[in-house]
């Protein structure tokens, strides 16, 4: 198993792992499809084992208006057949440890009790609009005291595909 930042020439494992990783779902792939394509800054890796990506994990810009404010953490995913063995975990542990991320704010919409392990908190600022109520919503390193609404890349509305073809969004795991 090898961590290493995402190459050109990896992103088709990483696609065709994001739809195994999330079925009755292309939004993850397509969303990490158009990213690439858009040339959006990200900061991402992928765990290869034997030739295939078992494991992704993505940082995109998070905004407060048109100004950077922090990173998201989405998506997240490793191969059903490498799930509750650790791979995810050492993963987002080496990602959070990555210069381009260390001291960042993060934020990600997620399962509080999976996040919570690795220093993600609960937040009320700013405010997630995909999780009005920020129940899902985390974040580490997280300073605002004013009220947003929090902006993500534009690719995160439009991945969707047409009415009829979508699978159920999921939340980053």
């Amino acid at each position: 198993m090898k961590i290493q930042k995402l190459t050109i020439e990896n992103r088709p494992r990483v696609y065709a792992l994001l739809q195994n990783a999330f079925p009755g779902s292309a939004y993850e792939a397509v969303l990490v499809q158009k990213l690439h394509e858009n040339g959006r800054t990200l900061h991402e890796w992928a765990c290869l084992h034997s030739n295939k990506a078992i494991a992704y994990i993505a940082f995109s810009h998070a905004y407060e208006g048109k100004e950077i404010c922090g990173l998201h953490l989405a998506p997240m995913a490793v191969a059903p057949d490498f799930q509750k063995q650790g791979v995810g975990s050492e993963l987002l542990r080496f990602a959070l440890r990555q210069e381009e991320i260390k001291n960042q704010p993060l934020y990600v919409l997620g399962e509080p009790g999976y996040y919570k392990r690795f220093g993600f908190e609960p937040c009320t600022l700013p405010v997630c609009p995909f999780d009005p109520d920020n129940t899902h919503f985390l974040s580490m390193r997280n300073s605002v005291t004013t009220s947003f609404v929090v902006g993500y890349e534009p690719e995160f509305k439009t991945a969707a595909l047409p009415p009829g073809k979508q699978g159920k969004k999921r939340r980053a795991r």
